[in-house]
């Protein structure tokens, strides 16, 4: 039995402390996890600048938040798609234009199972093009504001990683011969947690110990992502998960990103999420990831080609 650092009850957020004077960035956080995230960190005094493709939902968004906390929020929005890189780097300097600090990004934005391929406009299986190359971007452009705050990254990623090949496909990134909504999402999932553990083992070979990565999932919450992009049965069969004792709240779905963000002196080797039954709900601490998500000759092979593919390259 996983005995659990943080007690039976597992992680909460009754452990963060006063916020005041710290800034997070969030992706996604109109509905679900993301949020549930901003609003307990708000909550707890922080300052938080939102990333999200639909301007109006983000305004519905803020006017929520002041509604339930108070006008005093320091809450902002600027508008990002995950599956543009243009818009992914217009966002990246806005923020590093309006946030002098950042203690941490929390890249919780993702699309899931799309019914067909569908490419990007920079060419781009969607899954991989929003999920993993889009992050992959928005990581590095902000990361030396994340490195001179002694910040962090935190990246959401999904048990769905395991429910695919157990590799990444690089003689088919666009999965041009074998598309399927599940094993795609399946691979960008991977790809996501694969490259922080290789971000890991860059920032610890340039020595920079202040700056922290973090891998976590949300366990199965009720969040609107699938009923979004599934196809018609997917969504039927989500709508009855949802009712039943397998799924949690979408806030508990925050839990772990929030740990990531604020836990001082969390295990950076850690995989977060909930700890109960097949991960799925459950008391939020470290558990099990499988050994191929950290293949350290595949996530070198991946960083490579992520930064070739996305034209950038990291200054660490």
């Amino acid at each position: 039995m996983n005995t659990n650092q943080f007690g039976e009850k597992g992680w909460t957020p009754d452990r963060i402390g006063n916020l005041n004077g710290k800034t997070y960035v969030i992706t996604g956080t109109t509905s679900g996890t993301g949020f549930e995230g901003a609003k307990i960190l708000l909550s707890k005094g922080a300052k938080v600048v939102m990333l999200n493709r639909n301007p109006k939902k983000s305004q519905e968004t803020i006017t929520a938040l002041k509604q339930e906390l108070g006008n005093n929020i320091e809450v902002s929005s600027i508008k990002m798609d995950l599956a543009e890189q243009a818009s992914v780097k217009k966002a990246a300097q806005e923020v590093l234009k309006t946030a002098p600090q950042i203690d941490a990004l929390i890249c919780n934005a993702a699309i899931a199972q799309v019914p067909k391929q569908t490419l990007t406009v920079d060419g781009f299986e969607s899954q991989l093009g929003v999920n993993h190359y889009g992050n992959f971007l928005l990581q590095a452009l902000i990361y030396p504001r994340i490195e001179a705050s002694k910040g962090r990254i935190v990246v959401v990623g999904s048990m769905g990683y395991n429910l695919g090949i157990k590799t990444i496909q690089f003689d088919d990134m666009n999965w041009d011969k074998n598309y399927s909504p599940n094993a795609v999402y399946s691979q960008s999932k991977l790809a996501q947690i694969m490259c922080v553990y290789e971000l890991q083992e860059r920032l610890n070979e340039a020595g920079k110990s202040d700056v922290k990565a973090y891998a976590c999932h949300p366990g199965a919450s009720r969040t609107s992502l699938i009923k979004t992009s599934g196809s018609l049965m997917t969504r039927f069969v989500w709508q009855l998960m949802k009712l039943s004792p397998f799924v949690q709240s979408a806030e508990k779905g925050a839990y772990p990103q929030l740990m990531c963000a604020t836990e001082p002196n969390l295990d950076q080797s850690g995989f977060y999420g909930p700890t109960g039954r097949n991960n799925w709900t459950g008391p939020v601490g470290k558990h099990k990831l499988e050994p191929h998500a950290k293949d350290k000759a595949v996530a070198k092979r991946l960083w490579n080609l992520s930064e070739k593919e996305t034209g950038v390259k990291w200054n660490i």
